[in-house]
């Protein structure tokens, strides 16, 4: 009978404040998916590091004829100097963050550029002999670069010492700002989100203080009497979490496993399982902020 009685009053509360409902439902979905979009992002940006970091490495490109910088005054590089370089990174202090070494020619780099870009008008005025020869040094720790950039730039026989962890920096930092936005944005919604919600719950319990004030004097506890209202907020918000995850789940299945993935076939993408891993998250979320606002509004609109 009781239970009979709660849902009753939910419903009764949800039609009478049917417009405010609506609102805490959009307010609700809207801010839960810009959070569960921050949260696929990062998860994003972990995965391709983890994947890129591992692959990436160091590379050291020697002097070739005619190189300007200052560690190649002394012209293309000679045998004495590789034979020195290939010394420091067998050495006792660099070794242990040395993984694998490999020597590129100029003929295998010249043949990795025909590869990459020969199909260019003025690819065919390369030759071999306009390439650098290089060392690509691969890392147990990718984290360590500069220990062994410290030790080979500006060495005799090496124009440039360069991290290929660079070229994703710059792409990681935009996706990382891209999170900032998102979480402000959040931020700012789910700050609307528990107004709305204070509000609809305030305006619910004024419209029914009659049946509150019968409630009292029957001897109905305070819980019993805020329960319904606690209910309604929790359910438009629960809709709301639940919408934010079916947008969340339609936009990576057909945006970005589907569409992006077809274009650009070499990253590893979140998918669909991802966000039923936050789904959860997002769900405690809306019900958590549901039922705070709905507490600190009923302490002093359902008081005994």
């Amino acid at each position: 009978m009781r239970l009979q009685f709660i849902l009753s009053e939910i419903g009764i509360g949800l039609r009478r404040n049917l417009a405010m409902s609506i609102s805490v439902v959009l307010v609700t979905f809207v801010s839960l998916t810009f959070v569960g979009a921050a949260a696929l992002l990062q998860q994003q940006i972990s995965q391709m590091k983890d994947d890129w970091y591992d692959k990436v490495e160091v590379s050291v490109f020697l002097c070739a004829q005619g190189s300007e910088a200052p560690s190649c005054a002394s012209g293309e590089v000679t045998e004495e100097q590789k034979d020195a370089i290939e010394a420091e990174l067998e050495s006792p202090e660099i070794e242990p963050y040395v993984q694998t070494v490999y020597f590129e020619t100029k003929e295998q780099a010249y043949e990795s550029f025909q590869d990459t870009i020969g199909d260019q008008w003025w690819a065919a005025e390369v030759t071999a002999a306009d390439m650098q020869s290089s060392y690509r040094i691969k890392l147990a720790d990718p984290e360590q670069y500069q220990v062994v950039a410290d030790v080979l730039t500006g060495r005799q026989g090496v124009e440039e010492v360069l991290d290929q962890r660079r070229l994703f920096d710059s792409l990681f930092t935009v996706l990382n700002r891209a999170t900032i936005v998102s979480i402000g944005i959040a931020g700012i919604m789910l700050l609307a989100a528990v107004l709305l919600i204070t509000t609809t719950i305030r305006l619910s319990a004024m419209s029914r203080r009659r049946e509150t004030g019968i409630m009292r004097l029957v001897g109905a506890s305070n819980l019993f009497i805020q329960l319904p209202f606690m209910l309604e907020g929790a359910i438009a918000a629960t809709i709301g979490a639940a919408l934010a995850v079916g947008a969340l789940w339609l936009g990576v299945r057909y945006l970005v496993t589907d569409w992006l993935g077809g274009q650009v076939s070499w990253i590893d993408y979140v998918d669909s399982a991802d966000v039923l891993t936050i789904a959860p998250v997002l769900l405690a979320v809306a019900i958590v902020l549901a039922v705070i606002s709905s507490v600190v509004t009923l302490s002093r609109y359902t008081k005994v």
